[in-house]
């Protein structure tokens, strides 16, 4: 942007030419990213919907699949994410207080903990695999095979977006590093740090719907 279509309020903050002040550009930047994120409810809410509809209909098929499912992983990755929600909170108070490496170390310690949980996720899928649990041709399953590969599919297209989703958030929060590590976030200007945390928190509480329904509740019928 050139400094022609930036203004710069009483406090010194900066903010594009088409809004009133600072604090005008940060609200407007706000309701972006909840409309985002109203927008990911639906998409997310229509996979649990689904997820219902079958869990109803096929109640034993979908009980003896969820037991396939290790409670053990799926509870140390909701530990994980737990964490990184926490960390990511810590990035952008350190932003608001224009602390440089606070918000450079936070911001790392959340990619990693993201990494762990997607390695874990791939350790998951390669048991998936190895135990010829993925839906399709080579689908090998003790009991109601054809209910049995609703569940599946809908546990990989579920997680997999997730996943995707927090593939995502990992590459933006590596340009977040290399920004606050430049000094780009001060209490004048962090939003994208704050509109970046607004984003890992949905995705961490989408997880926190996922775990209980496919790990938890699905066990019983």
């Amino acid at each position: 942007m050139s400094d022609s279509h930036v203004r710069v309020d009483a406090h010194g903050y900066e903010y594009a030419h088409q809004f009133d002040s600072a604090e005008h550009q940060h609200s407007a930047s706000q309701l972006g990213m909840w409309v985002f994120i109203a927008q990911e409810i639906l998409f997310f809410g229509g996979l649990f919907l689904t997820y219902t509809v079958y869990r109803y209909a096929y109640p034993a098929a979908f009980a003896q699949s969820s037991h396939h499912l290790d409670v053990t992983l799926g509870c140390f990755n909701t530990a994980v994410l737990i964490g990184s929600s926490l960390t990511m909170a810590l990035a952008v108070h350190g932003a608001q207080l224009g602390r440089r490496w606070t918000q450079v170390i936070f911001l790392v310690l959340t990619i990693v903990l993201g990494s762990v949980f997607l390695g874990v996720k791939a350790i998951e899928y390669g048991h998936k695999f190895h135990e010829h649990l993925v839906p399709g041709p080579n689908f090998v399953f003790d009991g109601d095979a054809a209910h049995a590969q609703i569940f599946f599919s809908l546990y990989f297209v579920m997680t997999g977006l997730h996943a995707l989703h927090m593939v995502i958030g990992i590459a933006i929060l590596a340009v977040l590093v290399w920004q606050a590590w430049r000094g780009a976030y001060t209490p004048g200007y962090y939003s994208p740090v704050e509109l970046t945390g607004l984003y890992w928190h949905f995705v961490d509480i989408v997880w926190i719907f996922l775990f209980p329904l496919l790990y938890l509740i699905g066990r019983h019928h």
